[in-house]
């Protein structure tokens, strides 16, 4: 059975669930933007899938957070005992990257939405699947600081993906060639 809290032998049941949820929420909205930024429609079912697109960046930044509480409350498991300064170093580096785009996303997404001169325009609010709207602090919205935040935020995503191509092609290199538990300890077993 595996545990709730991590161990120095592998990760918890809870690590888990945030591991592979916040996984699967990243790489769907990164999908959802871009198809949406691209989708032909009419104004209203765009402006649904974009708010959409921003109560599952509030999901993602609040799950985000509760990862963080969670890593700083519990410990991570051991390195293998194989693993060189460098590749531990490189981890480290790695995870601190994912960290920091998993909430640069939903920030400069919030921020990029908040600049906008439509907001006012047409009364738009950043809302949170309808229950509750997001501060505005870009009242007026200014046209340039939004271009400014999208690009930030295009690119951000963009990381995002080469950052979880690099850290799933780690796993399997673990998996295939070390033949070590460091894929295991975060899927199946330990």
């Amino acid at each position: 059975m595996i545990p709730a809290r991590n161990t120095d032998r592998t990760w918890g049941w809870t690590a888990r669930l945030l591991h592979w949820s916040m996984a699967l929420l990243l790489l769907g909205l990164v999908g959802l933007g871009l198809w949406t930024a691209e989708v032909e429609t009419d104004m209203y079912a765009q402006l649904e899938l974009v708010q959409l697109h921003k109560s599952l960046g509030f999901v993602a930044f609040a799950l985000a957070l509760l990862r963080l509480v969670w890593r700083a409350l519990n410990r991570t498991p051991d390195a293998p005992a194989h693993a060189s300064r460098l590749a531990n170093l490189a981890a480290a580096g790695g995870h601190a990257a994912l960290y920091l785009l998993m909430f640069a996303l939903p920030v400069s997404g919030w921020l990029m939405a908040s600049a906008s001169p439509l907001q006012e325009l047409y009364g738009i609010q950043n809302m949170v699947f309808g229950l509750f709207a997001l501060p505005d602090p870009f009242n007026p919205g200014d046209q340039d600081l939004q271009e400014l935040l999208r690009a930030i935020h295009f690119w951000a995503a963009m990381g995002l993906l080469a950052m979880v191509g690099l850290h799933a092609a780690a796993a399997l290199k673990h998996h295939l060639l070390d033949r070590d538990s460091v894929l295991r300890r975060m899927s199946w077993g330990g």
